[in-house]
């Protein structure tokens, strides 16, 4: 005998409302860019030696800094791989207080195809916690081997 189809119907708008239930807000939220400090609202580079005889010689440019001018709820960061060849990217990001304090949001070292675009996030501030600088690092201070590898970042602010 066939089933009655208000059963499956039935199942199928339960999922889909716990399916919509899984990420509250993820199709809704509404991100912006956040501009680079410098300007820009995404910042390419090389990723340079970071060495001892770096500090006297120069600065590595492994730390960009992203400016926040309002509260929002989330963030997240955009990178993607700009290079010709596989390599390995470490990469570190913090949320920025303005009571002078910070939070890792990130701390991994990516093994990134050439065009690998990966998103970070959501990040979301502790309760009590203003947000005014977003800080990604992409260096080579703990991988010599990702000296030369280059790579596009930006921040999202999301309500």
């Amino acid at each position: 005998m066939p089933m009655p189809m208000t059963r499956p119907l039935a199942a199928l708008a339960a999922l889909s409302l716990l399916g919509a239930g899984l990420a509250p807000g993820a199709a809704a939220a509404s991100c912006t860019y956040l501009p680079a400090v410098g300007g820009g609202t995404s910042v390419s580079k090389s990723i340079q030696l970071n060495g001892p005889l770096v500090f006297p010689f120069g600065r590595t440019n492994f730390n960009t800094d992203f400016t926040v001018s309002r509260a929002y709820s989330s963030y997240k960061v955009n990178f993607k791989s700009t290079s010709t060849e596989r390599g390995p990217y470490p990469i570190q990001a913090y949320l920025k207080f303005s009571d002078g304090t910070n939070l890792q949001v990130v701390n991994e070292t990516l093994d990134a195809p050439p065009g690998l675009f990966r998103q970070f996030g959501p990040f979301y501030p502790p309760a009590g916690k203003l947000v005014s600088q977003v800080n990604v690092k992409v260096g080579s201070g703990y991988n010599a081997n990702a000296t030369g590898f280059s790579y596009t970042i930006s921040v999202f602010g999301c309500r």
